[in-house]
């Protein structure tokens, strides 16, 4: 098989209903490219005939692999381990319930080619075929994340998106584990474009991300590629301090005055100070943890998409090279 341009990266989790549909409207999509490709599904440990099913796929259909993970993982781990795996100088991560349309691809490609773009984005314009709650919490997510900083990318786009090669190698040198795709890839601000898309119902099966889904990636998101929660804390301390040292103030005034009973100031001034020192302590330690797990991060400053001197001497350049901070 020659080594292919695009590579579809697509994680699956008891897909057993859904997935013959998907191959069905898949194929002919990334059969008419005029490239050659690879569909690199990763069974993130299903349960059900999804397994089964695949394999028998793949005696009719070279260009699909199938990556399993002996457990299962997660969404985001499953699609950072197909990123991980992918050959193609091009790489689509898409879900298995046919909510993204994989008619979006072909634009995809043609979009990131014709303006050299490293990241195309599919965005939903249309979640009129979610349920009110879905829609609610997702506004409520994304606008979260941009007041804490964190959302760069288009609204309302998922981890429906094609990446170059460079972005794919970026993703892959990045050492944390609990990564947010949606969050981190524009992050690196590489060039990019957006297609919008009508996000349609599933097509068969049911959803694998609960209520209890989503909370684990909101506050994997939060922890992740944000230090809010450390820098509320530091505040907090601040604040506590303050007003413990408002009463202390008041405690001394109203000794001084003659308004407390005897022992009532010296417990108040002791209380007050010890607990506002610690609150004051606690913040100054988030700062330090903060800026200890934005270095333990270790994210690149910059990418390096190629050097002039490389190229006068014919050495090949390396996609997404980059420098550590």
């Amino acid at each position: 098989m020659p080594q292919p341009v695009l590579t579809v990266v697509v994680p699956m989790f008891d897909e057993e209903d859904v997935l013959p549909l998907f191959v069905q409207r898949l194929r002919p999509v990334v059969d008419g490219l005029g490239v050659p490709y690879e569909v690199l599904v990763v069974d993130d440990g299903s349960r059900d005939r999804t397994p089964i099913l695949l394999q028998q796929h793949r005696h009719t259909w070279p260009e699909l692999r199938v990556l399993r993970l002996r457990a299962n993982a997660g969404h985001q781990a499953a699609i950072s381990a197909g990123l991980a795996r992918s050959r193609g100088d091009y790489a689509v991560t898409i879900d298995a319930d046919l909510q993204d349309p994989p008619e979006l691809i072909g634009q995809m490609l043609q979009l990131a080619r014709d303006e050299q773009l490293d990241v195309v984005y599919g965005a939903r314009s249309d979640r009129s075929t979610d349920s009110a709650f879905k829609r609610v919490t997702a506004r409520g997510y994304y606008d979260t994340m941009r007041r804490l900083g964190a959302d760069h990318g288009p609204r309302h786009a998922g981890d429906y998106r094609l990446m170059s090669r460079a972005t794919v190698d970026a993703v892959n040198a990045l050492p944390e584990h609990h990564r947010v795709l949606r969050l981190v890839v524009p992050q690196f601000g590489f060039p990019s474009g957006v297609l919008t898309y009508r996000r349609e119902e599933r097509a068969a099966g049911r959803s694998k991300y609960p209520l209890s889904k989503m909370l684990r990636l909101a506050v994997d998101s939060i922890t992740g590629a944000s230090i809010a929660p450390l820098r509320l804390a530091t505040w907090t301390g601040v604040l506590g301090f303050v007003v413990a040292m408002l009463l202390l103030i008041y405690a001394l005034v109203g000794y001084v005055v003659g308004l407390t009973v005897p022992g009532w100031a010296s417990t108040i001034v002791i209380v007050t100070f010890v607990g506002g020192t610690q609150l004051l302590c606690l913040g100054i330690l988030g700062e330090y943890v903060g800026r200890m797990y934005t270095a333990q991060l270790a994210r690149p400053t910059y990418y390096v998409a190629h050097d002039s001197a490389d190229l006068a001497s014919g050495q090949p350049q390396a996609p997404g090279q980059q420098a550590q901070p």
